[in-house]
């Protein structure tokens, strides 16, 4: 794309001689230098319908670059002797930050560039913004009303397009040169600085709107719902030539908000209106809002103290920032194809503390699952479950495996041996093979039966031993591999860490649990549905460097 931008230059007339330049200068004259606004197939139809009128010599085309007398070569030796409509399809594959100075080469560039197609594709491509903003006022239901209803059900429509902007008269470039391309800094993942409790932050493209979403886990204990999203901010042109930023926290809809980029990978959001936060019947009111909301039930129905402390404890914790927050950026992890399973988020269950969120990712023979959300024990961003792959462990039969006693010594036996330094296999690869070594023996399959897939499993019975605590009591009845692993508890405030001993079950692709043999208790993890974007992580070193940031957010 340089090097078309180089030849664009090197053709139009940079670097020609003045004599050269002025014969283009006075081929340009000729054509109408009036402002096209109208919709992208007017505006292709004009620029074509201009480059016809010019005369078959003219020294604008054929004669700029090639010899005097020519009358006209068999191939095109300029840009400008491509048709328009080519040019604009050259011209929508360069990335939109070059298109300024490209039109800065010649009038007829900065004409073509005014067609609406080429920045439409530019904001489709590097932003994956959808709607058609010719289209806005004609369809009868925009995504603009969508999101407006979907925020505040309770006002009517009519009243909120009397507050949003008149897309008429906007066009893509202004879109894209005035809120996308201005904010692309702040578009991905995000944690919360909210203490312990840390959060999942979100930050799209929304139709014409870039929208931060905060991520919430299903309601405890259904671990296996699709998250809970809500809307911290939001940014969309409300003029012209100027992007407005509004705050989304509370109930009585959008008010004047800010965005500051701290630093690179960190930002933060300040309510300018906070009084749209307060509730009419003051903080009792906010509180059983916000109780329904994040735990769908009333105190009433919670009938644990110490569960209701800890509620009480982040309602009054987490209010008290009114979305004034600052965010650090996070990725998702790598994937290699030696991946036990597709790393990525999960929710799981995490006792009297609710559902929480949590990163797994594989590290050689570790996987470890990092905190994304947090409690007053064990904070955001600390490794929560770390498990050795190359300790895989055979479960016995299932009235065996009801007896905690004999998971236990099953379990605490392996882990005695991690502590000593016995080393285990050399690869994950070996320990999945050690997994389906009680499938039969070494010798081939009879003929005409049916081939087990290399590296598949056959699964096996499951059973939690009695005694154990399951938040949920929906589990999977069978599953595919366990290894050993340690879990990280601490007292409140986190204190007095340390890692404990536990069994790692995998069910399928998207679930798997973990017994805490020091408390007794099961977890259950179900994988995020949810489709993320500019959250890749650029290399595995960039990856770990973020893990050892987190932790130190809130060792």
């Amino acid at each position: 794309m340089l090097l078309q931008m180089a030849v664009c230059a090197r053709l139009c007339g940079v670097g020609q001689s003045r004599r050269c330049r002025r014969r283009q200068r006075h081929s340009q004259d000729q054509n109408s230098d009036s402002e096209v606004d109208m919709d992208e197939e007017e505006e292709e139809e004009r620029v074509v319908g201009k480059m016809k009128d010019e005369p078959n010599g003219s020294s604008s085309s054929w004669g700029l670059c090639g010899s005097a007398g020519s009358a006209g070569p068999p191939h095109p030796q300029s840009l400008l002797d491509l048709p328009p409509e080519l040019l604009v399809q050259i011209f929508s594959s360069l990335p939109g930050t070059a298109l300024p100075n490209l039109a800065l080469v010649c009038k007829k560039f900065r004409q073509i560039l005014n067609t609406e197609t080429i920045w439409r594709r530019r904001c489709t491509e590097e932003f994956g913004m959808r709607d058609d903003l010719r289209k806005m006022e004609t369809v009868g239901m925009s995504s603009r009303d969508l999101y407006v209803k979907r925020v505040n059900p309770q006002v009517k429509s009519g009243r909120f397009m009397k507050l949003l902007p008149d897309y008429e008269h906007m066009d893509y470039r202004d879109v894209y040169t005035h809120l996308l391309h201005p904010y692309r800094h702040i578009l991905g993942l995000w944690q919360p600085d909210i203490g312990p409790y840390g959060g999942l932050l979100n930050v799209v493209v929304d139709g014409l709107f870039i929208i931060g979403w905060m991520y919430l886990p299903p309601h405890d204990p259904r671990v296996e719902d699709p998250m809970r999203r809500r809307p911290l901010f939001r940014i969309h042109m409300w003029e012209k030539n100027k992007a407005t930023v509004e705050c989304m926290y509370g109930h009585k809809g959008p008010h004047k908000g800010d965005i500051q980029t701290v630093k690179k990978d960190e930002f933060s959001t300040k309510c300018n209106q906070t009084d749209h936060h307060r509730m009419p019947g003051g903080r009792q009111e906010e509180f059983r809002t916000w109780l329904e909301e994040e735990w769908g039930r009333t105190l009433e129905d919670i009938f644990h103290e110490h569960m209701q402390e800890l509620i009480l404890m982040k309602f009054i914790y987490t209010s008290q920032y009114d979305n004034c927050l600052t965010y650090r950026r996070i990725y998702l992890p790598p994937c290699l194809p030696s991946d036990l399973l597709q790393p990525g988020l999960f929710k799981g269950t995490y006792g009297s503390h609710g559902l929480e969120i949590i990163m797994l990712s594989f590290h050689g023979s570790k996987a470890k699952a990092t905190k994304l959300t947090g409690d007053p024990n064990v904070p955001a961003g600390q490794l929560t479950l770390e498990i050795d792959l190359n300790r895989p462990v055979r479960l016995p039969d299932l009235e065996t495996q009801r007896n905690m006693e004999e998971l236990s010594r099953l379990v605490r036996g392996v882990h005695e041996e991690a502590q000593g330094g016995s080393q285990g296999r050399d690869a994950p690869a070996e320990a999945a093979e050690a997994a389906e070594g009680a499938e039969g023996s070494d010798s081939a399959p009879p003929a005409g039966a049916e081939e087990v897939e290399p590296g598949e499993p056959e699964p096996q019975p499951f059973v939690l031993p009695l005694g154990v605590m399951a938040r949920n009591e929906v589990y999977p009845r069978t599953c595919k591999m366990c290894f050993y692993g340690t879990g990280l508890i601490a007292g409140h405030g986190f204190t007095s860490p340390e890692r404990t001993p536990g069994l790692f079950v995998l069910f399928d692709a998207d679930r798997f649990g973990f017994i805490w043999l020091e408390l007794k208790s099961f977890s259950l993890y179900s994988r995020l549905s949810d489709q993320l974007t500019h959250a890749q992580a650029p290399s595995m070193q960039r990856f770990e460097a973020m893990l050892r940031n987190m932790q130190s957010w809130t060792s």
